[in-house]
C-alpha cells in the first residue's frame, strides 16, 4: 500500500500554515542534521559566481547559507506560498513558487541544483529528478538527500510492536518514505554520471528533540486511527516510549542517505 500525502505537501491549506515555518527552523537547528547539510554543499562542488537551484527550499535559510559559503547566486522553488514569502523576507530574493515535477526554467539554466528532504513526499520522484536533470548544465551536479524510514529504530523493550509502529511510519505515513536507499537506482536509470550514495546518522536520544522525535509517540494512535493497530497497542505504545525516557536509555535514530550524481 502506497504512503500517504504527509500535511507537509499541503502546507498553504493547513489552519495554521506558518506553524510549519517553526518546524522547519526547529529541524534546522538540531545539531543532527548540520553534517548532512554540511556534506551536502560539498557533494555539489559550487564553483563561485555559478547560479544554482533548491528544489523545496522552504525558509531559504539552506540556499542563503550556500550562497554565503560558495559566493554563488541561488534560487529557490517551493510549492508552498507561504514558504517562498517567508524566504523572500528572510532575504532569498530569487524565490518563487513552482512545482517539482514541472519547473518553470528553461534547460540547462543553473550549474548545479540539490533537494532536501522534499523527495519523500513527490508524487513522482521519477519525473522530478527528470526536471532537476533537464534544469541542470551538463557537467553539472545534482544532490537529493532525504531520510529513509526503512532504517529506523527506536530503543523499547517490545521490539515487536515497534516494528509494526516504525513500519507504518516507514510505509503508510509518508509517500516515499522507504525512498531514499533506491535513489541511486533513479540516478542510474536517469542516466547521471558518478553517482555516489552516501548514508548518515541521526541518533536523536532527547526525547523532545525534532518536536519530540518527529511525532514518534503519536504513530501508535495514527495507526490505531487507520485500522492498522488495537488500541491496546496504542496504550502498550505510549507505556514503552513513556518507561524508556524515566529509566534514561529512550533512543530514536535513521539514516538519512545523500544521493549525488553528474549530467552528462
Amino acid at each position: 500500500m502506497p504512503g500517504s500525502e504527509h500535511p507537509f505537501t499541503a502546507v498553504d491549506d493547513q489552519p495554521d500554515p506558518t506553524t510549519w515555518i517553526e518546524i522547519l527552523d526547529h529541524i534546522r537547528a538540531e545539531p543532527a542534521y548540520a553534517a548532512y547539510k554540511v556534506r551536502i554543499g560539498e557533494l555539489l562542488r559550487p564553483v563561485a559566481g555559478g547560479k544554482y537551484l533548491e528544489v523545496g527550499a522552504g525558509t531559504g535559510d539552506d540556499a542563503l547559507a550556500l550562497a554565503a559559503r560558495f559566493g554563488v547566486e541561488v534560487v529557490g522553488v517551493d510549492a508552498s506560498a507561504t514558504m517562498v514569502e517567508e524566504a523572500r523576507r528572510r532575504g532569498l530574493r530569487d524565490a518563487l513558487v513552482g512545482d517539482a515535477h514541472a519547473l518553470p526554467f528553461t534547460d540547462a539554466s543553473f550549474d548545479g541544483s540539490w533537494s532536501d528532504r522534499t523527495f519523500q513526499h513527490l508524487a513522482d520522484p521519477p519525473r522530478a529528478l527528470a526536471e532537476l536533470a533537464r534544469v541542470t548544465k551538463p557537467g553539472g551536479r545534482i544532490v537529493l538527500a532525504d531520510p529513509d524510514y526503512d532504517t529506523q529504530v527506536v530503543d523499547v523493550v517490545d521490539q515487536a510492536l515497534a516494528r509494526r509502529v516504525l513500519l507504518f511510519r516507514a510505509d503508510h505515513a509518508l509517500r516515499n518514505g522507504t525512498l531514499a536507499h533506491r535513489m541511486g537506482g533513479l540516478f542510474v536509470r536517469a542516466g547521471l554520471e558518478d553517482v555516489s550514495v552516501e548514508a548518515t546518522a541521526v541518533v536523536l536520544r532527547d526525547p523532545t528533540a525534532l518536536d519530540n522525535a518527529m511525532g514518534l509517540r503519536t504513530w501508535a494512535r495514527t495507526a490505531h486511527q487507520r485500522g492498522m493497530l488495537r488500541a491496546e497497542d496504542v496504550a502498550a505504545w505510549e507505556r514503552e516510549l513513556d518507561e524508556a525516557v524515566s529509566g534514561g536509555h529512550f533512543l530514536y535514530a535513521f539514516n538519512v542517505f545523500l544521493t549525488a550524481g553528474t549530467r552528462p
